[in-house]
C-alpha cells in the first residue's frame, strides 16, 4: 500500500540562511521543481525523498534551541560516505554528535540546522 516518504517539510525563520545550510554546507541539491506558493520556501531532493522548507512564522513547530538532543524530533538521511560527511562538517564548522557505534547496527551523526531543526545521518 506505500511506497515510501514522498517529502518532509521543515519551518524555517530565513529562507536564504536555510539555504546556504542545506545546499551549501550540507550539498543537499535545490530541486527547481517548487511551485510559487506565494511564500518563501525551497525545495531538496535527497534520492527519492524530498525536503521542503517552509518560511511560516506563525508556525508551531519550532523547537525553540539549536542544542543538539538526539532523543528530539528529527529526521533521518542515510548516506553513503560517512567519513565525506564529517569532512564536510568539519570543513564548515558544523557542530555535530557523533555516534559511531550505539545501540543500533550504524553509525550516527546528529546536526541541528540554523532554526534548530534536527537532523540524523546514518550509514
Amino acid at each position: 500500500m506505500y511506497q515510501g516518504i514522498h517529502h518532509v517539510s521543515l519551518l524555517v525563520t530565513d529562507i536564504e540562511r536555510a539555504k546556504c545550510f542545506y545546499g551549501e554546507v550540507l550539498g543537499f541539491e535545490e530541486s527547481s521543481e517548487r511551485p510559487d506558493f506565494g511564500f518563501p520556501g525551497a525545495w531538496y531532493q535527497i534520492g527519492e525523498t524530498q525536503l521542503h522548507l517552509i518560511v511560516h512564522k506563525d508556525g508551531k513547530t519550532f523547537r525553540g534551541t539549536t542544542e543538539i538532543d538526539t532523543r528530539d524530533g528529527h529526521f533521518a538521511v542515510r548516506v553513503k560516505d560517512m567519513e565525506a560527511l564529517l569532512e564536510r562538517l568539519e570543513k564548515h564548522e558544523v557542530e555535530y554528535v557523533n555516534k559511531p557505534t550505539n545501540k543500533t547496527p550504524w553509525h550516527q551523526v546528529y546536526v541541528s540546522d540554523p532554526d534548530g531543526n534536527l537532523i540524523e545521518f546514518n550509514r
